[in-house]
């Protein structure tokens, strides 16, 4: 096998294991045996063990490719790069600093000791907010970043400190996301921004995002809840997988409906290996019960993770990609994760909260009030929340939408 058909996986500057792909480009993987004595599971699929998680298993293959951007982000990154579009090439390419702790470089590579960032000016802001936040170039004389955000809608990682951004070169960590307004959905920032606002009002952990303007565009300014800054001010990173990885799941398969995972798979995996499973379990209810009240029908499995630190466990990561998907137009309205069998958000009663109670083996009546409580707080929420955001970022109409969709589906509870 030559050099160009293996990848080496680190985390910060120990060596994980290897990443290998076969003839047909399926990817396998093993960890070092110095990684295995002293090291741990980088996911709850891949448990330590000497032996290789071959490609034809495909759960390394999955694991790792959940890495990735998906859909228009990962055609335009392949087009900008003159890349094969395949998994293991954009690995190679934009594997230095993905989501959680891991960089996978080349056998000739090892992480950086350095760290370096381009100073990002108002000017160079604007422009990247034209572009949709799109970070990569195909003049040679300019360094590329080895950035890789999963998900379909362009992320832009970025250093924020002391009130300027950064962007990373080569494999330096960021510590912020910026999402910036899309060409048929402009509204998502701000959506997602008093989305994620709603939920903290209604007592969710949630990352911190902030809704800002550059020029005639929006976009939000995300913390990143696998990063922190250490007593001497560097940004370190924290390991993390999402739900899908976890369970084995590739991202085709991240909706229920595709065949993903169901809700009650999500919960007895928090539920076995959290740190702290009463707390995270009923935060993981209560994110479900959000996302019908609120009118979220993106909460799918890779829009949940497990946060691994070295010193609490592994605990369910705070809630993050929170938009009242209900009020944009010409997006699927129906659940990514059912309740009770019912994806129709419109439609779900007390008997689905019911059986969905029973398939998480847990008493209805428990959780039939945390539903209870969260539509109260929801409903005391929701205005003072607008005029919070209001004052923040100024008058925004469109919010009204939110608004009814939230105010909606109040009612059909309280009726139901």
């Amino acid at each position: 096998m030559s050099d160009l058909d293996s990848l080496h996986v680190w985390y910060e500057r120990r060596r994980v294991g290897t990443l290998w792909r076969n003839a047909i480009g399926a990817m396998g993987f093993r960890y070092d045996t110095e990684w295995i004595t002293s090291g741990f599971a980088i996911s709850q699929s891949l448990p330590l063990a000497t032996g290789e998680f071959p490609p034809e298993a495909a759960i390394a293959h999955r694991f790792f490719a959940n890495l990735l951007p998906e859909g228009g982000v990962r055609d335009q990154i392949v087009h900008d790069l003159k890349l094969p579009n395949t998994d293991f090439e954009l690995l190679r390419a934009i594997g230095g600093e993905c989501a959680g702790a891991l960089s996978i470089l080349p056998l000739d590579r090892a992480p950086s000791r350095e760290r370096r960032y381009r100073p990002l000016s108002d000017e160079d802001l604007a422009g990247l907010a034209a572009r949709r936040g799109q970070i990569y170039t195909t003049d040679p004389a300019v360094e590329r970043p080895r950035l890789s955000l999963a998900g379909a809608q362009n992320k832009c990682p970025v250093l924020l400190q002391n009130g300027r951004y950064g962007l990373p070169r080569g494999e330096a960590p960021s510590s912020h996301i910026l999402k910036f307004e899309l060409a048929d959905y402009r509204h998502v920032p701000a959506y997602e921004t008093f989305t994620m606002h709603l939920a903290a009002a209604v007592g969710l952990p949630v990352v911190e995002i902030h809704l800002h303007t550059i020029g005639e565009n929006r976009f939000a300014e995300i913390g990143r809840y696998d990063r922190f800054f250490d007593e001497q001010g560097e940004v370190q990173r924290l390991h993390q997988e999402d739900l899908c990885q976890a369970l084995g799941y590739g991202h085709e398969h991240k909706y229920q409906e595709h065949g993903g995972p169901t809700f009650a798979q999500c919960y007895r995996l928090v539920r076995e290996v959290s740190s702290e499973p009463a707390i995270d379990a009923q935060h993981l209810l209560r994110w479900q019960i959000f996302n019908v009240l609120a009118g979220n029908s993106d909460g799918h499995a890779k829009n949940l993770a497990l946060l691994y630190h070295p010193h609490e466990g592994i605990r369910l990561a705070p809630f993050y990609d929170l938009v009242c998907t209900r009020a944009i137009k010409r997006i699927d309205e129906h659940l990514a994760l059912d309740v009770g069998g019912e994806r129709n958000p419109c439609l779900v009663t007390r008997a689905h909260w019911e059986t969905l109670a029973r398939a998480c083996d847990i008493r209805p009546r428990f959780l039939l009030g945390l539903l209870g409580g969260v539509a109260t707080r929801l409903r005391e929420q929701l205005a003072p929340v607008r005029e919070a955001f209001t004052e923040q970022v100024g008058e925004y109409p469109a919010l009204q939408r939110i608004e009814q969709v939230v105010s909606r589906q109040l009612r059909r509870n309280a009726q139901r």
